[in-house]
Parts: structure tokens; C-alpha cells; sequence
């Protein structure tokens, strides 16, 4: 998972340099698989594996990105990601008893959210790239992929493959 996590960021923040136009950037197809795997580790290991997942993974993922992209684009995605990670497993937890598509669909559309609106603002204010509309059309690929990932979602639930966590709760009593 940690590999997966680092390539998937890596490759965004490097593919985000190149602009399809002026609402979406190559990025956006890729980093919203991010929280599939947050979200699945969450899932089937807990909260702490999730939290390991992505705390290793960012710190491959920004060495990654200060190679394969500038440094400003590799601390924005790096302050953008974590913080937007550590509110997706937050929420996935917190609604983890819900139905089935609720925790990965709303925990990605919030933690894309603040992902989106940290990343497209620290990384490119103020330098003449249309960040903004670069961060409306990255956010509505993020929720249109989220919703995509139910299917994958939905086939690893029905076919049992994914065990029920445990949640902050159970972990924070164990110390």
C-alpha cells in the first residue's frame, strides 16, 4: 500500500505540471485513486495502518516529487496531502459502521476538498497559472473518480475481502 500510495503521488505531482487545459491538469486522473487506498487499508487494517500508510508514504512521496517536479509543488502537495489524508481517515472512521458506500465516498469528497484547496493554492498563487480554475475542474474529476471507485469498492465488500478494521476507539484503549 505504501508503494502505491508513493507512486500515485508522485506521478500526480509530476503530471500536474501539464495542463490538458485550463480547468484540468494530468494529475487529477491519477492522485484521487489516493484515497481508495487510504480508504482500504482504513477498512481492512484500521485506523493506525492507515495512518502508517500514509505518513511513510508521504515522506517517499515528497523526495519523489522534489525529482520529478519543483519544490514548491512537492511541499504543496506534501502540506495538501497529508493534511487532506489525516481528515479522510478521520471521517472514513467515524462513519466506518455506515453503509458500504458511505465512508469511502464522503471521506474522499471531504479530504478532497481541503486537498484540493491547499495543493492548487500553495503551489501555484501568484503565478499566473489559472489555479483556480485548475482547482474546480481537479475537484469535480476527484469526486467523479470517487464515485468510480465505488465499483472496485463495491466488488472487494461483496466478495469479502475486506474485513472490518478497527476503529479509533478500540486502537486509542490499546495504547
Amino acid at each position: 500500500m505504501v508503494l502505491a500510495m508513493m507512486v500515485i503521488v508522485a506521478s500526480a505531482n509530476y503530471l500536474v505540471q501539464f495542463p490538458i487545459n485550463n480547468w484540468l491538469t494530468w494529475g487529477a486522473l491519477t492522485y484521487p485513486v489516493s484515497y481508495f487506498i487510504t480508504d482500504l487499508t482504513n477498512r481492512k487494517r484500521g485506523i493506525r495502518s492507515a495512518r502508517r500508510v500514509v505518513w511513510v508514504g508521504f515522506a517517499l512521496a515528497v523526495l519523489a516529487s522534489i525529482v520529478l517536479a519543483s519544490p514548491r509543488i512537492a511541499l504543496a502537495s506534501g502540506l495538501a496531502f497529508l493534511s487532506s489524508q489525516m481528515l479522510d481517515i478521520a471521517v472514513f472512521d467515524r462513519l466506518r459502521r455506515r453503509g458500504w458506500w458511505q465512508p469511502p465516498l464522503f471521506s474522499s469528497a471531504i479530504g478532497s476538498a481541503l486537498d484540493t484547496a491547499l495543493f492548487f493554492a500553495l503551489a501555484f498563487y501568484a503565478t499566473g497559472v489559472p489555479w483556480v480554475t485548475l482547482a474546480l475542474g481537479d475537484y469535480a474529476v476527484k469526486l467523479a473518480i470517487a464515485l468510480i471507485m465505488l465499483l472496485p469498492w463495491w466488488w472487494i465488500a461483496r466478495a469479502g475481502r475486506v474485513s472490518e478494521g478497527t476503529s479509533s476507539k478500540s486502537e486509542t484503549s490499546h495504547g
